[in-house]
């Protein structure tokens, strides 16, 4: 049996988490908590990819070779037709995730270009939605 995949792609400013407003997005970068979410989750191929620039993040989902996919597109979510027309162009399903409640923050953040196009959203659980992500692509099965 193959084991399934998932990638998580992070974007932009995603890369100093940990040194970036603690008060919001807590003290642990990713690159830490995804080591956790491979212990946690062995039996789930887990690949993580983060930029800062919004085209790479279009080649990540476009390149994708998983079974799912968890984006946190940061800042991009309110602004990018190109990454939403990127997900909605390819065949795997994307859960968006936003460690904030983008709906309890600035009123720009309230308005995600990409959720009408994912399978679904996650917000404001923390480093936590991520695992809640896997688990939602766990239990399609």
């Amino acid at each position: 049996m193959n084991k399934k995949s998932i990638l998580i792609i992070n974007g932009a400013n995603l890369n100093i988490l940990g040194n970036r407003e603690n008060n919001i997005y807590g003290s642990l970068s990713f690159e830490k908590y995804f080591a956790i979410l491979q212990k946690r989750f062995r039996n789930i191929d887990l690949e993580y990819k983060q930029s800062n620039i919004e085209g790479e993040i279009v080649n990540f989902l476009q390149n994708a070779q998983s079974n799912g996919i968890i984006l946190n597109a940061g800042g991009y979510t309110h602004t990018s037709v190109v990454i939403r027309d990127a997900i909605k162009a390819i065949n795997i399903p994307v859960i968006e995730v936003h460690i904030s409640n983008i709906f309890a923050r600035e009123e720009f953040r309230h308005q995600s270009l990409i959720a009408p196009v994912c399978i679904g959203s996650i917000v404001g659980f923390g480093l936590k939605g991520y695992d809640l992500a896997i688990e939602a692509f766990v239990k399609e099965d």
